[in-house]
């Protein structure tokens, strides 16, 4: 037997039901099933008395008694056994609906027994259906925890039960020896305190006890955190020693009078750190990668700005690209306006852009003319060639493919340096886990004089105090942003939709001009919308989450989100921010319907708790999970058996920190210690980080 052995060799199991396992479990070899873990444990040391059980009792127990009166009960639903099960404190009724005439003959009837399964409690009477029924004593009370694993009516049918997991499990563990090696170096386990690898697969589906089973659980956890951080670890060792990069050793003249005669506010104490971390790693001849997290207006645009300044000063082009037409427009717009005093030339090239317009952009790219180039996926085009860019900044990189992001780098002979912007916060645990090839940086404070904004929550009650609040806010010439979830009516979904709400706005806002922008429009019409609303001309906007992204009015202090239960966190927080961006105070009120899920609840709390997209992002981690936060091209990377990237972030940290400490110190692992890691990441890891690229 081996690792890779298929389990329709394994006694017990056979063709027929190793093909009815895989496609129900997905398991396929003795190493899936190694990797099985169980859901939970049971404990058979105790004995409880029926006497004592109440309707609270633990679900699984185990009893010592005498099973009596043991009929065949026939009726219109068909048959079932029946029986009493009686110790000197009571009776309790057990139930068989599956049996065989064999079964029903092997009960042992009047004998001292004990019996274990699941309590039901129903009018006022105790039952057990389908009892597991054991005369040795000893076997009855046996001193570990046994395990649960996930279980299938499917696999039942076929006696795919959790005894036979239980059984083929316990005997691959005993080939556990010539089966599994350690991977982890003895100074390893002693300085982390963690178990032996044969010891925590032992414990982990047998434990002796709860502690035995902490220690397993918690040495697994850190192997799968441990070789996930290595292999990202080598990744940006690699990047750090054989991609090369442009070094830019000047601050010069270009950063120099923009940041001394045009910056219009003070950088944040945050947006100088970051600066510094850039700036220290453009002064060497390696290519940085760097990730920029930061909070809605929490000013990411003005430190691109900046650095794209240091690239010139360096003789190098920059170009930032952005996912979607309207904020690759948000971008350009902002950087024209901070550097129309000066003489830098920067355009913007997206799939609208003219023809006539695009040749003269090509030209100014490749004589050197054009210094900064903003766009969106037109910037990959072949045609468009830089003389020399030094500079790539990637706003929302997950919106890219890998392939599309790398047409930029070859871009130049040496590739340029990257600096990828992110504005909706990552749980520190998924960037730690996720982005552990990229640098991190953190922009975690607001730009000064910027005010919290006020979030609440109310309900459809308070609809004509919230128009009121609203009509208060326009007299004041603020504006006013009403979202919704839906564009027409949908019959399965009882929540307002937006023409519904557009009609309900227009009769209680009356002496107001309102505009509306939803997804169906045309770009050009959706446009002359938004910007009839960010000159002022209109009070009222109606839109869908198209304004998630890319509309940017300073003097819209109030945002409504109808039916907020019915977005997520991440698009709350998204929304949120587009109110807030000017001096005065703004308010976020989130309306729901009477009736909310628990899941709901949790969100609308923590909108109005807290404006701090990074807490945001923890409890949006918790409910939804990696995947759906990273999206579906990234979840698989994430595919972990034991860890859990809320649960786990001191494990994941702990190996991060272990992993650079030795990196540091033996970066191709030559020591005659790690080569009990080399051999392991070799063997198990090589198509996702290939060992090649590093030795």
């Amino acid at each position: 037997m081996t690792l890779e052995t298929s389990i329709e060799f394994l006694k017990t199991i056979g063709p027929e039901r190793a093909k009815l396992i895989k496609s129900v479990l997905g398991l396929a070899t003795v190493e899936d099933l190694l990797t099985f873990y169980p859901i939970r444990y049971i404990d058979k040391s105790k004995i409880y008395k029926i006497g004592s059980l109440t309707k609270d009792s633990e679900t699984d127990i185990q009893l010592k008694g005498k099973i009596t009166d043991l009929q065949e009960i026939v009726s219109e639903k068909g048959k079932r056994l029946s029986a009493k099960f009686r110790d000197e404190t009571g009776t309790l009724d057990l139930v068989w609906f599956r049996y065989s005439k064999w079964m029903k003959d092997a009960i042992p009837l009047n004998k001292e027994i004990f019996i274990f399964g699941k309590v039901n409690f129903f009018n006022g009477n105790f039952s057990i259906p389908h009892p597991e029924i054991e005369i040795d004593e000893k076997k009855a009370l046996s001193g570990t925890l046994l395990p649960v694993y996930p279980r299938s009516e499917k696999l039942a049918k076929r006696g795919i039960n959790n005894k036979l997991f239980q059984t083929v499990i316990f005997n691959i563990l005993k080939e556990l020896p010539q089966l599994l090696s350690e991977n982890l170096p003895d100074y390893l386990l002693k300085s982390m305190k963690l178990m032996g690898r044969l010891g925590a697969y032992y414990n982990v589906h047998f434990p002796k006890d709860l502690q035995h089973f902490e220690s397993a659980n918690r040495r697994l956890k850190f192997e799968e955190a441990f070789f996930f951080q290595l292999g990202y670890g080598l990744k940006k060792l690699h990047q750090k020693t054989k991609s090369f990069g442009n070094p830019f050793p000047i601050v010069g003249d270009h950063f120099n009078n923009f940041y001394n005669n045009h910056l219009p506010f003070a950088l944040t104490n945050a947006q100088k750190r970051v600066l510094k971390e850039i700036r220290t790693d453009m002064k060497r001849p390696t290519q940085m990668n760097r990730l920029l997290q930061g909070d809605v207006g929490s000013g990411k645009t003005m430190v691109a700005l900046l650095t794209m300044l240091i690239a010139m000063d360096n003789g190098f082009q920059s170009c930032l690209m952005a996912p979607t037409e309207i904020l690759a427009q948000q971008h350009f717009n902002s950087i024209r306006e901070l550097l129309q005093h000066t003489d830098v030339n920067v355009k913007l090239l997206t799939g609208s852009t003219k023809t006539r317009e695009r040749r003269i952009i090509h030209e100014e790219l490749e004589n050197g003319e054009l210094s900064i180039l903003i766009g969106t996926h037109a910037l990959l085009e072949d045609k468009v060639r830089f003389q020399n860019i030094g500079l790539a900044i990637i706003d929302e990189q997950h919106r890219f493919g890998v392939a599309q992001r790398a047409k930029l780098w070859a871009k130049n002979n040496i590739p340029p340096h990257i600096l990828v912007m992110t504005a909706t916060p990552i749980p520190r645990t998924l960037a730690m886990s996720f982005y552990s090839d990229l640098d991190v940086s953190v922009i975690d404070e607001m730009p000064v004089g910027r005010k919290p904004i006020i979030t609440a929550h109310r309900r459809e009650k308070d609809r004509l105090s919230v128009y009121q609040f609203c009509r208060d806010e326009i007299e004041k010439g603020r504006q006013i942003y009403f979202v919704y979830p839906l564009i027409e009516e949908s019959e399965t979904l009882d929540y307002k939709n937006l023409m519904e709400g557009l009609e309900n706005v227009v009769t209680f806002f009356k002496s107001y001009n309102v505009t509306m922008v939803h997804g169906r429009m045309k770009p050009a019409e959706k446009d002359t919308n938004m910007q009839f609303f960010a000159a002022g001309h209109a009070q009222i906007m109606v839109a869908t989450t198209v304004i998630e992204v890319g509309v940017n009015v300073p003097n819209a202090s109030v945002m409504v989100i109808e039916s907020s239960e019915r977005f997520g966190l991440s698009q709350l927080h998204q929304l949120r921010g587009r109110v807030g961006r000017g001096a005065e105070q703004s308010y976020c009120i989130l309306m729901t319907g009477d009736k909310l899920s628990k899941e709901s609840r949790t969100r609308i709390k923590t909108m109005v708790q807290t404006t701090d997209g990074f807490k945001i992002s923890e409890v949006d981690l918790e409910l939804r999970g990696p995947g759906d936060i990273l999206g579906t091209q990234q979840s698989g990377v994430l595919d972990f058996k034991k860890l859990n990237l809320v649960e786990d972030s001191a494990i994941i940290k702990a190996s991060k920190l272990t992993v650079e400490r030795i990196l540091e110190r033996d970066a191709l692992l030559n020591h005659p210690d790690n080569q009990i890691i080399k051999q392991y990441y070799i063997r198990y890891y090589k198509g996702k980080n290939k060992w090649s690229q590093i030795s």
